[in-house]
């Protein structure tokens, strides 16, 4: 079954409308792989402009949203809001909101039934530490994760699974195309026997983690390597590269 790559740019906390503006205009003039489906995680206080400036052929998507759609929850943001951004996408259970903030593999599940319910689409983050990649329970943990996950979805046509080693995050370290291919395999196996054989064929599982212009070409050759959710290098004009990576 053919599955559309997917990038992901993650521009987490960083960035100015005058530096983001600059990467927005590369962005719209380069030639990017038209096989490739492109979506950048803004700032949610720059959602608005990031959808007014970006090519519309270019996604937007919010770095995090709450479980219900409006209330009494200072600092927080929901679909709804997301929404009315025209934003279709937001990514949930990324490490550092599992890490630094501390949201629970429960609280994550729950944000991702309302999204999808409200219509976003969302990239659901997974993925081990060091010290559980030494002790060998990486499968364990990341079927774990994504079991909360999918307890929480009825239609997966609007999912996208990116597997995130914290490790490899922001330290230069990435999993060798190996690696990275071993868990996305061992993934669409565990979602084959526990959701469906369809849905394990056709959903998206993309790879996170240090992923440069020089590593995309071999990750992205990898049988179950759908794409990636890129952090630092999203933020530079090597993300035209890594959009590229299947040409």
């Amino acid at each position: 079954m053919s599955r559309k790559f997917f990038v992901g740019g993650n521009w987490k906390m960083n960035g100015d409308k005058k530096s983001l503006g600059e990467l927005i205009n590369t962005m719209n003039s380069a030639k990017l792989d038209p096989n490739t489906e492109v979506v950048c995680g803004a700032p949610s206080i720059y959602l608005d402009f990031a959808r007014s400036k970006l090519d519309p052929k270019i996604g937007v998507a919010a770095q995090n949203c709450y479980k219900v759609a409006k209330g009494a929850f200072t600092g927080e943001i929901s679909p709804a809001m997301i929404k009315d951004c025209g934003v279709h996408w937001v990514i949930l259970g990324h490490s550092e909101r599992r890490w630094v903030f501390g949201e629970t593999d429960e609280l994550i599940g729950q944000k991702c039934a309302h999204a999808l319910e409200s219509g976003l689409g969302v990239i659901a983050c997974i993925g081990e530490k060091l010290d559980e990649r030494e002790a060998g329970i990486t499968e364990k943990v990341v079927n774990a994760q994504t079991k909360h996950f999918a307890d929480n979805i009825k239609d997966w046509s609007k999912v996208v699974l990116a597997y995130e080693p914290v490790w490899a995050i922001g330290t230069g370290k990435t999993a060798s195309p190996a690696q990275a291919q071993e868990v996305h395999d061992k993934l669409r196996q565990w979602v084959k026997a526990n959701v469906s054989a369809e849905v394990g064929n056709s959903v998206r599982i993309i790879y996170g983690g240090s992923v440069t212009g020089g590593t995309c070409k071999e990750l992205a050759s990898m049988a179950d390597v759908d794409g990636f959710l890129v952090g630092g290098a999203a933020l530079k004009p090597e993300i035209v590269d890594i959009i590229n990576a299947k040409q």
